[in-house]
């Protein structure tokens, strides 16, 4: 390929840039909308767009904690309202009329915090080593994409942007050598929790005929109906006209209202039923049963998701301290919130998918770097799949691990993946030793 690796999808000609052995094009915008306005398609263009900046983050808050866990830095993006954008990876080699399959990834980081092109979510590896094209998705977030008000504000923005996002694909990934045919929805936490709630639209089979979904809290997305309320009515004060970095902090403020919710607070934005593109929750089982034919999905969890989020509590820190039985006490807590939050849930999702007609895999993620507090926590999958040794080097989350060991378990995960996204099915069962183990449904 030349310098500049020129495409010609239907929406307008695109360069992107070579990247060692992949080619990108990133930022390429895939919707555009006004403040708490639906999303329409971007407009086509005749002239050469350069697809070489990164997609801006929505405009966010910091999240200290996630920043020393991941190893990430506030502001690594630049943020702005316009983030409806998405980055494209392929492999450098593409051979003239190849068609390779299409992961489309959606970032997580509760609906508030996150953004597709954050170099922890590089998918680069999984890109070089099993010839798929990555998508990454960059959508709204918070008060800007997730929260509908009693004055008519719409909720399911973002879930909006990213089917605006998912249409894109079907319609331009052919001229970057995709399969519009193979498309495979991957998102991890809130964007497992996406992914989900996207299979719920009628359109989905006709979107992506695979779903990985990842770590999404599905324990706590029902019965949120209260709470939601109650973060509407304190979410009135922002306007069309209030500046972005205001709306950011009225959304600390919103999450606090949440608080009294329980569990449910864990994540205070979300989804909503009954608000487009979704059923009511009364109408969300029967919606999911309708494309389970259409469908295949690859669904589970980390063994230990809790502890990302245990050592924030005082009480858990203490526990922590206490000789032996602070060890057992914490893993009790530990598998209980997992449990409830993660992984009953998922089971719950694969075992119905199954029986109304789909093809279901549902596995469990047991790794974590040795001697680590927080071993196999939830996010622990992202440097498994995403990201190289430099961007990963910060993480609290993997000290005690060589990159050797992060990187050769990685690799059998990427495999993984890949095949699911390739279609060639998974088998009745598969692990990576001392990993990670999955089982069809």
């Amino acid at each position: 390929m030349n310098a500049e690796p020129a495409f010609t999808p239907p929406c307008g000609p695109i360069t992107g840039w070579r990247d060692g052995d992949v080619v990108r094009a990133t930022g390429v915008p895939y919707a555009t909308a006004g403040r708490f306005q639906p999303p329409v398609r971007a407009a086509d263009w005749a002239t050469e767009f350069a697809a070489t900046e990164l997609a801006p983050a929505c405009p966010q808050g910091p999240v200290p904690f996630l920043d020393d866990i991941l190893g990430t830095r506030f502001g690594e993006l630049p943020g702005s309202e316009d983030c409806q954008r998405l980055s494209i990876t392929l492999p450098a080699d593409l051979n003239d009329g190849e068609r390779l399959p299409v992961m489309v990834w959606l970032h997580g980081g509760s609906y508030t915090s996150g953004s597709g092109d954050l170099a922890i979510f590089d998918p680069k590896a999984l890109v070089a080593e099993t010839r798929v094209i990555v998508v990454s998705v960059t959508y709204r977030l918070g008060l800007f994409g997730y929260l509908a008000t009693g004055t008519g504000r719409p909720a399911n923005l973002g879930l909006l942007d990213q089917l605006e996002a998912f249409r894109w694909v079907q319609r331009n990934i052919g001229a970057f050598g995709g399969d519009p045919g193979r498309v495979t929805a991957f998102g991890q936490s809130a964007g497992g929790d996406a992914v989900a709630h996207l299979m719920a639209t009628e359109e989905a089979p006709s979107l992506f005929q695979r779903a990985i979904i990842q770590s999404a809290p599905l324990g706590i997305a029902r019965g949120r109906e209260k709470m939601n309320i109650a973060m509407g009515i304190a979410a009135e004060a922002v306007t069309e006209d209030t500046p972005a970095l205001d709306v950011v902090a009225v959304e600390e403020r919103v999450s606090q209202v949440a608080r009294k919710f329980g569990l449910l607070a864990a994540m205070p934005f979300g989804t909503q039923y009954g608000h487009a593109p979704l059923p009511p929750e009364s109408g969300i089982e029967a919606a999911w049963n309708t494309a389970a034919p259409g469908i295949e999905i690859l669904i589970g969890h980390t063994s230990e998701e809790a502890r990302l989020f245990l050592p924030r509590s005082p009480l858990m820190s203490r526990l922590a301290r206490v000789p032996v039985l602070g060890t057992a006490v914490v893993k009790a807590i530990s598998w209980a919130v997992t449990e409830a939050v993660y992984g009953r849930s998922a089971r719950r999702f694969a075992k119905r998918h199954s029986q109304a007609g789909g093809t279901a895999y549902s596995y469990v993620l047991h790794w974590g770097a040795p001697g680590n507090f927080y071993g196999a926590a939830h996010t622990i999958d992202l440097p498994l799949l995403f990201g190289d040794k430099r961007t990963w080097a910060a993480a609290g989350l993997l000290t005690g691990a060589s990159w050797d060991d992060i990187n050769a378990q990685g690799r059998a995960l990427r495999a993984v993946w890949a095949r699911f996204a390739y279609g060639d099915g998974l088998g009745s069962r598969g692990e990576i030793p001392g990993a990670f183990r999955y089982r069809s449904v």
